[in-house]
């Protein structure tokens, strides 16, 4: 699904990323890297197979795009260091486009770890009339695309049922991706009626 903010052009994908058409960009965000071996660690019983279900999805929707930046919106790593670092240095030597991180909280890596892989570390990026945040921002006169929130929406079906999805969540001032990784949660927000919702759901992007 396609969408115009400040005369620009950007799709959204089912898998939660942004693409800005003009610029060759690739918004990501909250993909959460190396939590899957975090909680493993500690004795959740997560399934192997989660950890490379989020590079499986960054290259497809890197192969459909084909940007010339990839940014991710922070909490590209879900904490400290951990053997799944490894598949990430080798996922990042295949990986043709350029990169570059918004650090959010969950970024607490050395910054050197980052820079000896050619990515860029910055803690927000002005650009064009947009703000690139992790946590949402207001900035006078920019739009902010943000994440952090991991935002869904609640839809009623018939009588009871209630079905949580996650979703795209723009306002007039700014538009919150959705969580890009697997096994990451979301928090579910009361859109305002001024408020445009686009849910992920059976590999579309729906407004609702």
């Amino acid at each position: 699904m396609k969408i115009t903010i400040l005369n620009q052009t950007f799709t959204l994908h089912p898998y939660g990323a942004l693409f800005w058409h003009e610029k060759s960009c690739l918004f990501i965000s909250d993909v959460h890297l190396g939590k899957v071996s975090h909680f493993r660690k500690f004795g959740a019983a997560v399934p192997k197979q989660a950890v490379h279900q989020n590079y499986v999805m960054l290259d497809k929707v890197i192969q459909t795009f084909q940007p010339f930046e990839i940014c991710f919106l922070g909490d590209l790593f879900h904490s400290s260091l951990n053997k799944e670092w490894l598949i990430f240095e080798n996922w990042v030597a295949k990986t043709p486009a350029k990169i570059t991180l918004i650090t959010g909280n969950h970024d607490i890596i050395a910054p050197e770890k980052f820079e000896a892989l050619h990515i860029e570390l910055h803690e927000e990026i002005l650009t064009e009339g947009f703000l690139l945040t992790h946590h949402p921002e207001e900035k006078e006169g920019h739009y902010n695309f943000c994440g952090h929130i991991h935002p869904a929406v609640k839809l009623k079906g018939f009588g009871r049922q209630h079905l949580k999805l996650p979703c795209f969540y723009k306002t007039d001032k700014q538009l919150i991706l959705p969580a890009f990784g697997e096994f990451t949660g979301t928090y579910v927000l009361t859109p305002q009626p001024e408020d445009e919702v686009f849910v992920l759901a059976d590999q579309q992007v729906i407004k609702v």
